[in-house]
């Protein structure tokens, strides 16, 4: 029993880990996608703007 605790934190941690790299993955490509939405339509909006055009309608 001395090593109990020691032998489950060493258990858990390869998954705590991995999970934690997997979040951190995820959470940047979704980052990455909602920056590149945001500036895809200011271009888009700015280029409509440029040309004379309306809205988009959808």
């Amino acid at each position: 029993m001395d090593n109990f605790w020691a032998n489950a934190a060493w258990s858990l941690a390869p998954t705590v880990l991995v999970g934690l790299i997997f979040w951190l993955v995820m959470r940047s490509i979704i980052h990455a996608d909602r920056t590149e939405r945001r500036v895809y339509s200011e271009i888009e909006a700015e280029e409509r703007a440029r040309l004379g055009l309306d809205k988009p309608t959808s």
